[in-house]
């Protein structure tokens, strides 16, 4: 089980330095050689491995999105 966990943040760190990578390269920008290496072994993921990525990055946004929204907003409604 603490095997899968790691995989997964690990996924989630690929996938955003896969994506910086990919924006720069839309640019036009030159890639360093680790922001290829991200892009290939994002490209070798499986497809449900970057889905559970997304799906885990999408998640925990809204969640603390949600928490840092509380706590604001909680203590409006009472004041």
């Amino acid at each position: 089980m603490v095997d899968e966990t790691s995989e997964i943040f690990d996924d989630v760190y690929l996938g955003l330095h896969a994506g910086a990578a990919t924006r720069k390269q839309r640019r036009g920008e030159h890639l360093t050689p680790g922001e290829r290496d991200a892009l290939g072994r994002w490209d070798r993921l499986s497809h449900r491995r970057k889905m559970a990525a997304i799906g885990a990055f999408g998640i925990g946004t809204f969640g603390l999105g949600v928490a840092v929204g509380g706590l604001l907003f909680g203590r409006w409604r009472r004041a």
